[in-house]
């Protein structure tokens, strides 16, 4: 099976970084021209780009809004978009702008209503992203902690259309850990929405493990964030192991 394989793009201060567990004070800047950054990824064979407005995401709007239309403006690959986008006004005015797909994570949450009212206005191009702190579903940029799983909160979405479930365990996020299968097959094992992992891989290992559980499941990509900066997975031996 082909496994779609998403660098992420994740926008502080106007500049690319990667986060550790979700924690703002621990930002890595890997690059100060997200643009250029995108057309590097690009250029290395990726078909998407994972888009994160991290700044947007603790503030509940978006900040990152200038990186963002720059980055839109230098490829022609589609655009995921997540981070501080919380109503449907918000959501129709990137989607016009030329994103894909957008990323509803404390929205979903918060607010289920809005995702169903948005998967039917925009049918394939609202994603919901699931972030999870043992298993529980965190919100606000992941300063809070709910109640609610995150297997329970993706069923509350299986009538609504969404295009994917983005789930992220902010435990291995950004720590090149290798990803939480256990919970990411649980999940995926539960729903008819595809799903795409997240958090923590550190190498092509990782990758080929996630390959082989996502057999037989409704896991259909992988986001691979600071493995990809660091250069401990190359671009072109990624996208071959995954495209199999």
């Amino acid at each position: 099976m082909t496994l779609t394989l998403y660098p992420a793009i994740d926008l502080k201060d106007g500049a690319c970084v990667r986060l550790r567990r979700g924690e703002m004070d621990q930002a890595t800047v890997y690059s100060a021209d997200p643009a250029g950054q995108a057309r590097a990824w690009q250029a290395a064979g990726f078909a998407w780009l994972h888009v994160v407005d991290l700044n947007g995401a603790f503030a509940g709007r978006p900040v990152n809004g200038a990186a963002v239309t720059a980055i839109l403006g230098a490829v022609s690959i589609p655009v995921q978009l997540g981070g501080g986008i919380r109503d449907l006004a918000g959501i129709e005015t990137w989607l016009a702008a030329g994103v894909r797909r957008v990323i509803l994570g404390s929205a979903a949450a918060k607010n289920p209503p809005l995702v169903h009212e948005a998967c039917r206005a925009f049918p394939g191009r609202i994603a919901v992203g699931i972030d999870a702190r043992d298993g529980f579903v965190a919100t606000e940029g992941w300063a809070e902690t709910s109640t609610l799983t995150a297997v329970e909160l993706a069923l509350r979405f299986e009538d609504a259309g969404a295009a994917a479930i983005v789930f992220t365990d902010i435990g291995r996020d950004g720590m090149l850990s290798g990803l939480n299968l256990d919970q990411t097959v649980a999940l995926a094992s539960r729903v008819a929405t595809p799903v795409i992992a997240s958090g923590g891989v550190g190498g092509l290992g990782d990758l080929d493990a996630l390959k082989r559980v996502a057999t037989g499941t409704r896991i259909e990509g992988v986001i691979v964030g600071r493995a990809l900066y660091d250069g401990r997975v190359e671009a072109a031996e990624a996208l071959a192991l995954l495209d199999v």
